[in-house]
């Protein structure tokens, strides 16, 4: 059995970014969610990688799975580490994959490591630094998966957020390569539409996944983009997300013209931090 505590244990500590909390499964008998500033932010099962709670985390192990032939080994670039939920995935789902976690908190890192620790694997790196400073020094085509997942407290940081940031995902994208950004957005979806835009300025390739209430802008929630050089597996992962257990949708082609009609492509100058969940989300 891997190492890590046991899911009766409730543990609390400060990291750079404020305190970050385990709160246990009391279902299964070693998973926990990371909680941090109050927010939930992952879950991991040490027994299970391939067991992910959040919704918005098993549609990016659908994009996952279908980014190249089953089993076949990914570089992948993590921008945000958290609990390194997607990276434990897919080093379970794909062995020998060469991954690149990047995470701003390293007492957060320290946290993880002490208490939910990784498989060893000297494929699975995790560095200590900006996301965005970490992908500028990436070499060209040199990922076939770059998976945006960063949050300074409940909101994605302005500067992760321009056309110039995407742009240096497409540079460093392999020519197959997929992208996934997690969105965090509410009503009216102002954030989520630009964001569906200014990824499609540097990646023209895209589709979006979520929860239909999230779609039609009546609850906050998380959206999935998928995007790259290439056109994504759309009808695979239509199928995949609508047989979730949380089922969801993606929205493509005209559909997605519809969505983000009218949104601008947002640069460095216009960026803004992604918008806050309302005071009475975590509560629920």
């Amino acid at each position: 059995m891997a190492g890590g505590r046991r899911a009766a244990d409730r543990i609390s500590a400060r990291v750079d970014s404020g305190t970050a909390e385990l709160v246990p499964d009391r279902d299964r008998a070693r998973a926990f969610t990371l909680v941090l500033g109050g927010a939930p932010q992952s879950y991991v099962d040490l027994d299970d990688p391939t067991y992910l709670e959040f919704e918005y985390m098993r549609r990016m192990a659908m994009a996952v799975d279908l980014a190249a032939p089953p089993e076949r080994p990914l570089g992948v670039l993590h921008l945000g580490g958290g609990g390194l939920s997607l990276p434990r995935y897919v080093a379970a789902t794909r062995p020998g994959s060469t991954q690149r976690v990047v995470e701003v908190d390293g007492a957060l890192v320290e946290f993880v490591r002490r208490e939910l620790p990784w498989p060893r694997d000297p494929r699975l790196r995790v560095r200590v630094a900006d996301a965005r400073a970490a992908l500028e020094s990436c070499r060209d085509a040199s990922y076939d998966l770059v998976v945006s997942d960063v949050f300074a407290g409940a909101r994605t940081p302005a500067h992760l957020a321009s056309v110039q940031f995407a742009r240096q995902v497409a540079r460093v994208l392999a020519p197959a390569g997929t992208y996934l950004v997690n969105v965090a957005d509410g009503p009216p979806l102002a954030y989520a539409k630009g964001q569906v835009a200014t990824v499609r300025a540097a990646l023209a390739h895209a589709c979006l996944m979520a929860d239909s209430t999230v779609l039609r802008g009546r609850r906050y929630g998380n959206l999935v983009i998928v995007a790259g050089h290439a056109e994504p597996p759309i009808p695979a992962l239509s199928r995949r997300v609508a047989g979730d257990w949380f089922p969801g949708r993606v929205v493509y082609d005209g559909e997605l013209e519809r969505f983000t009609h009218g949104a601008k492509v947002v640069d460095d100058v216009s960026a803004q931090p992604s918008t806050p969940p309302p005071a009475s989300f975590w509560s629920h």
